[in-house]
């Protein structure tokens, strides 16, 4: 899928692959298994779907760093996220567990999905096999497989490898080359979504227009998600409108001193402005070109400009 062209993409498979091979030596796959069957998978893209068809399907992510933008939540308790973003109205969890680069780890994605009934993602640099066992045998309900950091086969192999364990998977593209190259491997069936990142792996500029161009590309069969620069409720709302079901979201409420809370207000702007939205365009002869506008703190309309107090 990738050519592994000098990125730092490149840098952070390296180190995975070296941290996996210290871990297969100290923790034997038939250990995993049997930590595995002991958790359930709870359907992470089905609480998507049924939560998309009511409004905004957040997957409220627990993330404490980044490569690009260093530390971002030092006060930083896995489970008591987790209980906010339930209370807050996420319909899934993504939770990173790498370590050297986001400051993640397993122990974090037990606490997580421990502390609510919320599916989690497993979020990493999924490479091999062994990855996968774990991440079920670690509580995650999906894993991420990431198109630019892996073979058609390879993409193949491990998606079929999760499904065996009833772990659901999203596939992360960032062109429109490498979502072509995902469903010629996988087709229509072999994710469960497939998730733009609005984040250049090379430049870590973010742009939502990546999502929009692709939006229509994706097969309706798979859950839609938008991934990276959604802080605001005009996102949601621009982009829940072009045809994503599912919007990823984590710096943004990580800052937050109450992630839960901004969580809240946030889907409650986008459901407003979606609202708003609807109504307007239900109305006889008012286009998006009329007089008509709306109100940012109710999302309900304001007058037409000829009902409006003429000047003296």
């Amino acid at each position: 899928m990738s050519t592994r062209s000098d990125t730092f993409l490149s840098t952070i498979l390296a180190t995975t692959r070296a941290t996996l091979d210290a871990t297969k030596a100290d923790v034997p796959v038939a250990d995993l298994e049997r930590r595995a069957a002991d958790h359930h998978p709870r359907g992470w893209a089905a609480a998507l779907r049924r939560q998309a068809a009511l409004g905004p399907a957040v997957i409220a992510e627990i993330k404490k760093a980044s490569p690009s933008k260093g530390l971002i939540r030092a006060a930083f308790d896995p489970a008591w996220l987790a209980r906010r973003y339930r209370t807050g109205g996420a319909a899934a969890l993504s939770v990173l567990t790498d370590e050297p680069y986001f400051q993640g780890s397993l122990r974090n994605l037990e606490l997580a999905s421990a502390a609510a009934p919320l599916p989690c993602l497993r979020k990493d640099f999924i490479i091999d096999e062994y990855q996968i066992v774990e991440a079920r045998a670690h509580r995650a309900d999906a894993i991420l497989l990431i198109a630019a950091a892996l073979s058609a086969a390879e993409l193949k192999r491990f998606a079929e490898a999760a499904h065996e364990l009833t772990l659901d998977v999203l596939v992360e593209v960032h062109t429109a080359d490498e979502l072509a190259e995902v469903l010629a491997a996988l087709g229509e069936t072999g994710a469960d979504a497939i998730g733009v990142n609005n984040r250049d792996l090379k430049s870590f500029d973010v742009s939502q227009e990546i999502s929009l161009a692709l939006v229509d590309q994706i097969p309706s069969s798979v859950v839609r998600v938008t991934e990276s620069g959604i802080s605001m409720a005009e996102d949601i709302a621009r982009l829940r409108k072009a045809g994503f079901d599912a919007f990823l979201i984590g710096e943004s409420l990580m800052r937050q001193p109450d992630p839960g809370e901004a969580l809240a207000a946030l889907i409650g702007g986008a459901i407003s402005r979606r609202s708003a939205s609807e109504a307007l365009a239900a109305m006889p002869n008012v286009g998006l070109d009329s007089d008509f506008e709306f109100s940012d703190e109710s999302g309900r309309p304001l007058p037409f400009q000829d009902d409006l107090p003429k000047e003296k």
